[in-house]
């Protein structure tokens, strides 16, 4: 697209992708709290987008905003570079995947769509990153992936690990401290249904472990059969 916006810009985009994928729209303060800004702030920049030609957003005062096409496709560019990078730094650079974040934050809106495939190219075209986030293809269409939380998980299922849905590089670093990464197969021995917490066995880990429901919701998976699990 010919549309020029800032980097601040971009973010917010990339924001209200986020939260439309979850709820048909973005409240204003939804946005401001994940943009870490003031309700007035936010309020500026999205009257901002949405008066840009072409406009980026629909806003309706007091019923939150969407992203228009040419909006959408802005975040999902933003989105392509961002994990593109986050991909090539861990596979190619030797960063961990609790690293990676903030510094394809700083690169993804300022290298051309010629670095960005000769990044695809390099890499093998993946279709995730190292979090397991999706990567939109160069036709900006995301792969299909599993939408089932660890949270969902009952005694006795047993699935593997296809997406950590978090940048917090602390709780990143613990998943690994654990066992826990991409590809990891997990076995749910017991789900507390009153607080939430699930005492899980992490296959070729000795010990159980618990964890609670503001980590488990943030683990996605793919059921296994249980004839497969091993």
């Amino acid at each position: 697209m010919n549309v020029r916006t800032s980097q601040a810009a971009e973010d917010y985009l990339k924001v209200i992708y986020a939260i439309t994928r979850l709820s048909e729209r973005a409240s204003t303060n939804d946005i401001a709290d994940q943009m870490g800004v003031t309700p007035a702030s936010a309020t500026g920049m999205i009257q901002r987008l949405a008066t840009e030609k072409p406009p980026l957003l629909h806003y309706e005062k007091h019923r939150g905003v969407t992203l228009t096409s040419e909006g959408e496709h802005l975040a999902l560019e933003i989105i392509r570079h961002h994990r593109l990078l986050e991909t090539f730094l861990k596979e190619k650079l030797g960063y961990t995947w609790d690293e990676v974040h903030d510094e394809a934050d700083r690169l993804e809106h300022v290298i051309s769509e010629e670095l960005e495939d000769r990044i695809a190219l390099v890499l093998g075209d993946p279709h995730f990153d190292p979090h397991g986030d999706p990567i939109p293809n160069r036709e900006l269409s995301l792969p299909e992936q599993s939408d089932i939380s660890l949270s969902q998980l009952r005694n006795g299922d047993q699935a593997s690990v296809v997406r950590i849905h978090t940048e917090d590089p602390e709780l990143l670093r613990y998943l690994a401290s654990i066992g826990i990464s991409l590809g990891s197969r997990i076995n749910v021995l017991e789900f507390s249904p009153f607080d939430g917490n699930t005492l899980l066995k992490i296959d070729g880990k000795g010990k159980s472990c618990v964890l609670g429901p503001r980590i488990t919701e943030k683990i996605i998976v793919d059921m296994i059969p249980s004839h497969r699990y091993q």
